[in-house]
């Protein structure tokens, strides 16, 4: 068994990405029913939520799975910042017909706790993934007691070391290919920031822990090349958009399947956290990263009002429409017919 594959105990190196907003259990237990490893996004879960979407992952399949979070660290509201984010959003809260002084500013995302903790010492998932770093020592172990393998995502060899040093049974190279959030939590100099392909090796060479590669990977040739640079696996998100387990909206589909799914773009603008999504109007008039938008999770809240009028009007233009810079492997099929086509059937 290779070694992907006897660390998970799975059938194929496919990990399904998780992805907030998108997706429930049904993708997760779609792709773990294939034998790769299916994802569920806890990260805008509530306890209740999060431990009912596990539980109906485990009625639903015994094969491992995993459940990922964020590690942010919740930032204080700055009231001036906050101020000129609204500023610099009225002219289109005006266009839609909205009141910037009713929008308040929200709590946001919120990271991995001792709740979160307690939850997975019920119900002990196989595989518990995290972004943007890990959580502290003591709730590291805490995970680490349940039996479940850690995963953390590397965006840089510096990030890949810091975990490794810190006891994660695999590493996730994450290149800046890849679609949605950055796991960057070292820095946050985009400029470096790498490919898939040249971070790979980089990371392989430097550390003992096996490497899964993630990030413009949407095919069979592009799985069997990460693994020539030294992978052991692959974690595939955007190819999972269109398949009918995912809760992709029709916008967001609609994106995809155009044209315009060529052009994405590292933007701060929809969380305050740099993240891959396709262009539209709001990043192409305010620029991808501005330094006005309130620090992640905050700058959200400015843009939930906007982005629901514009949906309700068939619009995407204010929606994080997040996608990987390949699109070419996104498929209307089912998830677990895309996880054996990936894995080379």
């Amino acid at each position: 068994m290779e070694i992907l594959e006897k660390l998970l105990d799975i059938e194929l190196p496919i990990i399904q990405a998780p992805m907030a907003g998108v997706q429930g259990s049904e993708l997760a237990i779609a792709v773990s029913r294939a034998g790769g490893l299916g994802s569920l996004p806890g990260a805008m879960l509530g306890i209740d939520s999060l431990r009912q979407e596990i539980t109906a992952i485990q009625s639903q399949t015994t094969q491992p799975f995993n459940v990922n979070f964020f590690c942010h660290s919740p930032p204080a509201i700055d009231a001036e910042r906050e101020t000129r984010w609204r500023e610099l959003l009225t002219p289109y809260y005006r266009e839609l017909g909205l009141d910037p002084q009713s929008i308040l500013p929200g709590p946001g995302r919120s990271p991995f706790n001792e709740q979160i903790a307690d939850v997975l010492l019920d119900v002990k998932p196989a595989v518990v993934s995290f972004h943007f770093g890990l959580p502290t020592t003591e709730l590291t172990a805490k995970v680490k007691s349940t039996g479940a393998k850690i995963l953390s995502s590397a965006t840089t060899v510096a990030e890949a070391l810091w975990l490794e040093a810190r006891g994660v049974d695999a590493i996730i190279a994450q290149g800046i290919e890849a679609g949605g959030h950055r796991g960057s939590f070292l820095s946050d100099d985009l400029s470096l920031q790498m490919s898939t392909f040249a971070l790979v090796p980089q990371i392989v060479a430097r550390v003992k822990v096996p490497v899964i590669a993630a990030g413009g990977i949407a095919s069979v040739d592009g799985v069997a090349a990460a693994m020539k640079l030294g992978a052991v696996g692959v974690q595939v998100g955007t190819a999972y958009l269109l398949c009918p387990e995912t809760t992709t909206s029709a916008i967001h589909r609609a994106a995809l399947r155009s044209a315009q799914a060529q052009h994405t773009a590292i933007t701060n603008l929809f969380t305050g956290r740099p993240a891959r999504g396709i262009v539209n109007r709001l990043i192409r008039e305010l620029g991808p990263v501005s330094p006005a938008a309130p620090l992640f999770p905050l700058a959200a809240s400015a843009i939930a009002p906007l982005r629901a009028k514009a949906e309700s009007q068939a619009s995407g233009e204010y929606s994080p429409l997040w996608a990987g810079q390949n699109t070419t492997g996104c498929k209307e099929v089912a998830a677990a017919e895309l996880t054996r086509q990936l894995a080379g059937d």
